[in-house]
């Protein structure tokens, strides 16, 4: 079994920082591709970051500038260094993997729980 589990969602002010962390574990042979999707009330899932095993990274157009994903692969961790937070950001953020877990195996694709982030005076 594979899971994704994360961290570090809560509430912050506007012009605020989080950072959120998100750890694979269980059966894996490789993580490929690591992202950060978040949802908020009513609207559909958007991607936030994608980053490859490589290290190169993008990002969507509205978060560019001010959020930062990098991953630890040792660790199979993603991170997302959200700084500049507007209340617009406001949303459960969820980490996603491509994980391949043995070798010849057909990359599967896993989410985390969701994290609450909520950006409020």
């Amino acid at each position: 079994q594979v899971q994704l589990d994360e961290t570090g969602g809560g509430l912050v002010q506007p012009g605020g920082s989080l950072r959120l962390s998100c750890v694979a574990s269980g059966s894996i042979f490789r993580v490929n591709r690591m992202a950060w999707y978040r949802q908020a009330p009513g609207k559909e899932r958007e991607v936030v970051a994608s980053i490859t095993a490589g290290g190169r990274s993008i990002y969507a157009a509205a978060m560019k500038g001010r959020f930062t994903i990098d991953r630890n692969n040792a660790e199979n961790a993603v991170y997302l260094q959200m700084d500049s937070l507007k209340p617009e950001d406001t949303a459960v953020y969820y980490c996603h993997a491509q994980i391949v877990r043995y070798l010849f195996d057909e990359p599967q694709d896993y989410w985390g729980q969701g994290t609450q982030v909520t950006v409020s005076s």
